[in-house]
């Protein structure tokens, strides 16, 4: 990046003068290494440095040339130059694998060149040299090998082009380097028979990096099929992402962004050593891989580049700093994300059907963890199977369809969506003309939950045990039915003990004789999972369990006549059977498999 700036000084210093002496199709960095001599050498035909600009630049760790430059006003007058500044003197993280550099240098319009010589903590000095033009050279000594790090490494000019590659691949000028191949030599007309094919070694200079990034183009300007590439070969996804946004913000922070949504969820995100972030350039030098800041952890799986000349950097480069400018970019970057979202619910459902699959649990959970906190921004774009509908709803188009005075969003828990559409409790609140929606996710009630209210309508799970979806009528009969049959329930949650709280007669219709619903704070499903856990004890959270009979069903009429005759083991094993067959039906083992056989065999006789 230090000869990046140089060459855009040098440049501008040439337009000021008017003398035509810089062409800029003719500014590059040159890159080579010595495996011999242990050297790493950088050079570049910029701007250069006087014996006052190597001590004020180099002498002092805390000082930026370039952020000095860029401030001045012919910098800001043009639109031709790109410095990237900000940096201080990183130049000192040399030392971090070399224990001595050397910088020759002669600046721009003088025929003196100088050198800098250093070797760490002992100092350093600054002296007149020989360069034949302008310019700067800087050469690193590598240290010796240890058994922590092997320097060695980066004495391989295919290891050089790799870093190049990866930290620097869109600087603005041609980064050159030089590799040997070994190229065949054309066979002699004369050559024997037995005559083997021989190779010359052969120098090549190459331009090793890109220069123009794709992120700094228009969208209207890169093709679908420029994005897609650049995207597989970046991320090293096999699949087209499902949706880019470029972004170009020009003001208080100028940024230019290019994101991606993957159309798979990436495989890293199933690992626990999945690490969010998008990567973070400064004046197209990448300064981070995976910069966590940028990406709230609900849109974690969006891959992307963010690239900004107004971002603070510390000298290392690889660590960014706290800062405003980041956090403003940010917030903008999760708006447009959100946005685009948005777009594809609305005018590509397909598409966002198929990526809600792998990221909508990233926003159930985003929801519940912070309490709801997060719900105002995400809960546009949940969507659970609809009981009446058949398909995917969001919770919008839920309370879109809903009857003009309901002012509850019904939902229920379990495993599949075929069982719970064939629960006691989803039938019983659709025939009643109110849809469902269906949550076989974990984390969907627990979400619902932390909401609690949505578009002014409560959130309330048909698994409690009082939903109030009776008229007046309804309400009196069943409050005449419960009278009548008090004696009778009470003596079945005596019999049932601690299984259950209570036993009542079920306001909602149902197929079937019994249904096991949920009193309290805990539903069922909550229950179910609590007990999955596999370090899970005996003091987990339990739903308070209500048997609630049909009152209609021919079994319930049974009970009743035994009960009435005083026939208290019939009455014992019609209670079990019902209880526990219920608990089935909500996808429970029974406890006493036994005892419960015991009571078929009964009845049966």
């Amino acid at each position: 990046s230090n000869a990046s700036d140089a060459l855009d000084k040098v440049y501008l210093e040439s337009l000021k003068a008017g003398d035509g002496s810089v062409v800029r199709s003719e500014l590059y960095i040159n890159v080579s290494c010595d495996k011999d001599a242990r050297t790493i050498t950088i050079s570049d035909n910029g701007i250069g440095m006087d014996e006052e600009a190597l001590e004020a630049n180099l002498g002092t760790i805390a000082h930026s040339g370039s952020l000095e430059f860029k401030e001045g006003e012919d910098a800001k007058e043009s639109d031709e130059i790109d410095i990237i500044g900000q940096f201080g003197v990183g130049f000192y993280s040399a030392f971090m694998v070399a224990d001595h550099v050397k910088v020759v240098t002669k600046p721009y319009g003088s025929d003196t060149a100088f050198t800098w010589e250093s070797e760490g903590l002992e100092g350093y000095s600054i002296g007149q040299g020989e360069r034949e033009g302008r310019g700067t050279t800087i050469t690193l000594t590598l240290r010796e090998d240890s058994d922590e790090f092997n320097y060695s490494q980066f004495l391989n000019t295919y290891a050089l082009q790799d870093l190049v590659k990866r930290y620097s691949d869109y600087v603005r000028y041609p980064i050159m380097m030089k590799f040997t191949t070994s190229v065949p030599v054309e066979r002699p007309e004369d050559a024997p028979e037995d005559w083997k094919q021989e190779y010359r070694e052969e120098d090549e200079v190459r331009t090793v990096n890109s220069m123009v990034p794709i992120w700094t183009k228009k969208k209207a300007d890169v093709s679908d099929e420029e994005y897609n590439e650049f995207y597989k070969a970046t991320f090293h996804d096999d699949t087209d992402p499902a949706a880019v946004i470029s972004i170009h913000a020009e003001g208080t922070i100028s940024y230019d962004a290019l994101l991606f949504i993957p159309a798979v969820a990436p495989r890293e995100m199933l690992s626990r050593s999945f690490k969010k972030g998008l990567t973070l350039y400064s004046s197209n030098v990448m300064i981070m891989d995976k910069c966590e800041e940028l990406l709230p952890d609900y849109f974690g799986f969006v891959r992307g580049i963010v690239d900004s000349p107004d971002l603070s950097l510390n000298i290392s480069r690889e660590m960014l700093q706290q800062s405003k400018e980041l956090s403003t970019i940010q917030r903008r970057i999760e708006k447009k994300i959100k946005a685009e979202l948005a777009r594809m619910l609305g005018d590509d459902r397909e598409k966002y059907e198929e990526i809600y699959k792998y990221y909508g649990p990233n926003f159930k959970f985003s929801i519940y963890s912070t309490y709801g906190g997060t719900s105002s921004i995400l809960s546009d774009l949940l969507m659970f199977p609809s009981a009446m509908e058949g398909k995917m709803v969001t919770l919008g188009e839920y309370c879109a369809a809903a009857q003009e005075e309901q002012d509850k969003i019904y939902f229920a828990t379990g495993d599949t969506v075929e069982r719970l559409n064939s629960t006691p409790t989803v039938k019983g609140v659709v025939d009643k003309g109110f849809d469902v929606l269906l949550c076989t996710h974990d984390v969907d009630e627990f979400c619902l939950m932390s909401m609690g209210v949505f578009d002014g309508k409560q959130l309330v799970n048909v698994g409690t045990a009082e939903l109030d979806l009776e008229t007046e009528e309804e309400k009196a009969a069943h409050e005449k039915v419960s009278e009548e049959n008090a004696e009778l329930f009470a003596d079945m949650a005596a019999s049932l003990g601690d299984k259950v709280t209570k036993v009542v007669a079920s306001t909602m219709p149902m197929d079937s004789a019994s249904c096991i619903t949920a009193g309290g704070m805990v539903s069922l499903a909550m229950e179910k999972y609590f007990k999955s856990l596999p370090q899970h004890d005996d003091e987990v959270p339990s739903a308070e369990h209500v048997l609630e009979l049909n009152m209609g069903h021919p079994v319930i009429k049974a009970l009743q006549k035994a009960y009435e005759d005083g026939d208290t083991d019939t009455v014992a094993a019609y209670t079990l059977i019902l209880h526990d067959q219920a608990l089935m039906a909500e996808g429970f083992q029974i406890e006493d498999l036994e005892a419960f056989n015991e009571a078929v065999y009964k009845l049966m006789v």
